[in-house]
């Protein structure tokens, strides 16, 4: 593809991220949509494949999961059928995530692709991740409401999340290459003028009670089994069973003493590249892989679906791959970006990283991660 937006990313991030919608009218201009509406359909008939179906009756909204059948694509009442991580199969799709590659790539979660029949919608909602709205073969308008939360009134249903009260504060109409921006908890309401596709690229955003959760997994493994609480130069009791605000202050001092003690943070890494659907080779794919690697493979390539990412700590390159972990010589370092900003190796550069020890260990974990395959 290889466009990119054209606006200030140092203005978007300090003004628009997470904080307000942004429209930008034109962003790809004569954009050619790489999937249509019955190729996006024929995924939506896969195993394993997610997807979605809404359609609007009066009132009711329906949802109904997939895969489907040819006869589910024949509705009278306006619906919507929503297709996840597409960007995982389709190469072209893949690369709509360089339009946004100044947001770090471990937040991105995936590209959804949508197909709407005249007047189909998913409701007004709100979600808890940013998304780019990229407009694809026909129109959208979008309806842009007031800042929600977990409290904000919902309609009954047991899946869709549909507000019940939608205050709209802003209207726009999306012809194809146009994006529209929206931040996590601003009510939004897609209605397609005429059949229309879309494309989201959302990111993903771990819940502080997950951080919190691998922060303290790990603690407590590095933790000393064999240290108890301690309140020397305790203070007499004079009312029998209370718990005392000194005896508080004791309790909060030791607990914070043992947070600063923690080392390490490979928990993060490992949380925000844990993968929603797994593409892990079987051990045939495997074999073949590292055979090919072993002889004179042509080039290196990130696989669309993997979540690759990585730290530069002292001396040495963390590399974190599908949820696990493995530390490097930070030798590696230029490899390693290439590959996260290109999406493959060859050349000169494949031949450094088979040339040497370190360089064919890392690929061969990547490999077992599901990250990277060979041709």
């Amino acid at each position: 593809m290889g466009q990119e937006l054209q606006i200030d990313k140092e203005a978007f991030l300090a003004r628009h991220w997470q904080r307000k919608p942004l429209l930008l009218p034109g962003a790809l201009p004569g954009f050619s949509p790489p999937i249509d509406a019955n190729e996006l359909a024929g995924l939506a008939m896969e195993e394993g494949i997610e997807s979605r179906i809404i359609e609007q009756c009066g009132p009711d909204w329906i949802l109904q999961h997939g895969p489907f059948a040819e006869a589910d694509f024949q509705r009278d009442a306006p619906w919507t059928l929503l297709v996840q991580a597409v960007d995982h199969y389709i190469p072209e799709i893949a690369r709509l995530r360089q339009l946004v590659d100044f947001i770090p790539s471990w937040r991105v979660d995936d590209v959804m692709v949508s197909y709407a029949s005249d007047g189909g919608s998913v409701g007004p909602h709100y979600d808890n991740y940013d998304v780019f709205l990229l407009q694809g073969e026909g129109q959208r308008l979008w309806r842009l409401g007031q800042f929600c939360d977990a409290d904000s009134p919902l309609l009954p249903h047991d899946e869709l999340r549909i507000l019940q009260n939608f205050e709209q504060e802003q209207e726009y109409l999306l012809n194809p290459g146009d994006i529209l921006y929206v931040p996590p908890g601003i009510a939004h309401w897609g209605i397609a003028r005429g059949e229309c596709t879309t494309f989201s690229i959302g990111f993903r955003a771990p819940r502080i009670s997950e951080l919190v959760s691998r922060f303290t997994d790990q603690l407590l493994a590095s933790l000393e089994p064999e240290r108890f609480y301690h309140d020397a130069g305790l203070e007499t009791v004079t009312r029998a069973g209370e718990i005392r605000p000194r005896d508080l202050e004791r309790v909060a001092a030791q607990v914070q003493a043992a947070l600063d003690e923690a080392s390490g943070n490979h928990w993060f890494g490992e949380l925000v590249t844990e993968p929603r659907y797994e593409h892990f080779p079987d051990d045939d794919d495997l074999a073949e892989a590292r055979a090919i690697l072993a002889d004179a493979p042509l080039r290196v390539c990130l696989n669309p679906a993997a979540k690759l990412a990585w730290q530069h700590e002292e001396n040495t390159l963390v590399v974190f791959a599908n949820g696990d972990s493995g530390v490097f010589s930070d030798a590696l370092l230029p490899l390693q970006i290439a590959l996260c900003e290109h999406g493959l190796l060859a050349g000169d550069q494949l031949t450094s990283a088979t040339g040497n020890p370190q360089g064919m260990q890392w690929l061969h974990y990547l490999l077992e991660s599901g990250c990277i395959y060979v041709e």
